[in-house]
């Protein structure tokens, strides 16, 4: 049986390092308060003024140079984000330009919030498995940054800038992709959303002046259900695959907050030391947290290795994956 694996993985984080000690100039806030409430002691922002699709070409590069793949090999690309260039045309087709890859592969975006990764590389595990792609590049960007009122302090210590891209190919090996389930509740609308901009409510002086550009949170909320669903799928796709917490080596959550990473896991009943993070240094980066995990804790894991992802984000969408490890 045909399934995808990923054959590549690469990131990239802009330079700025913004932390807590700096954010407490900004707004009402602090190192303590920031780390027991949410465990982020730093972020990435993109200083520069251009686009999440800067980040992603980086990214896709990167990709491109360690595998040693030809822009032209690609046949697809798909982009995850909530953060895009312009309304239209697609990041993708920005990522896909600058990387050299006009006329040769096909691209769109998908907006799952911050399941991007988890969506956009089982997307890419059916084109494979259709036969229709050999080569598919998944890449999540996100300039988090310009989204986010640095005079809100229960949101602005929480979102990062970043970007990871993964190469995905045929394998018939028993590794890749093994399955994943993925949820959506329209419930979620209320608690976790940027307001204005979009058709239903669309940019005029009252939405700016009424600050409705920014992302908006009801904290207390977005935690309950992100706790709930995350475990629950995570139950889903064990019990679908007969996994136990035994049988897996990593624990790959979304990382959108500490606490909430570990009252999963400890509902889940899985060791701590089996559980990726690295929220600390680079906050909560939606669709790319991810895959930014995995490449920055790419030394702990091994070929054959078996992971659990999870994620949850706006709309509410959320889900788990299943993969073997293949690189």
């Amino acid at each position: 049986m045909v399934n995808a694996k990923i054959t590549g993985i690469a990131s990239y984080v802009p330079d700025y390092v913004l932390t807590n000690d700096e954010l407490s100039t900004m707004v009402d806030t602090n190192d303590e308060w920031i780390m027991q409430r949410v465990g982020i002691k730093e972020r990435r922002i993109l200083k520069e003024p251009v686009g999440s699709s800067h980040m992603g070409i980086i990214a896709v590069k990167k990709l491109l140079e360690q595998t040693g793949t030809r822009p032209e090999e690609v046949d697809l690309l798909i982009c995850a984000t909530s953060n895009p260039d312009y309304r239209f045309p697609s990041t993708a087709s920005v990522i896909a330009h600058n990387c050299g890859m006009d006329g040769t592969c096909y691209g769109y975006d998908i907006q799952a919030a911050c399941a991007g990764f988890i969506v956009a590389s089982f997307d890419a595990n059916a084109y494979i498995k259709a036969g229709l792609y050999k080569k598919v590049v998944v890449v999540c960007t996100e300039k988090m940054s310009s989204m986010v009122n640095y005079e809100d302090r229960a949101t602005c210590p929480l979102f990062g800038d970043g970007a990871a891209a993964v190469l995905m190919e045929p394998t018939t090996d028993g590794d890749g992709i093994i399955d994943a389930v993925f949820h959506v509740d329209g419930c979620g609308l209320e608690h976790l959303i940027y307001k204005a901009g979009g058709s239903a409510k669309p940019t005029s002086h009252e939405t700016v002046d009424a600050r409705e550009h920014f992302v908006y949170q009801e904290g207390r909320a977005v935690y309950r259900h992100a706790v709930t669903d995350m475990l629950t799928s995570t139950q889903e796709i064990m019990k679908r695959n007969n996994l136990t917490v035994d049988d897996f080596e990593w624990f790959v959550p979304h990382q959108a907050n500490l606490r909430i990473i570990e009252a999963v896991g400890q509902r889940l009943g899985i060791d701590p030391a089996k559980v990726l993070v690295n929220i600390e240094k680079v906050g909560n980066t939606s669709a790319a947290s991810i895959p930014l995990c995995l490449d920055q804790r790419r030394d702990m894991l091994h070929r054959g290795d078996r992971l659990v992802l999870t994620a949850f984000g706006a709309g509410f969408t959320w889900g788990a994956q299943y993969l073997i490890w293949s690189i």
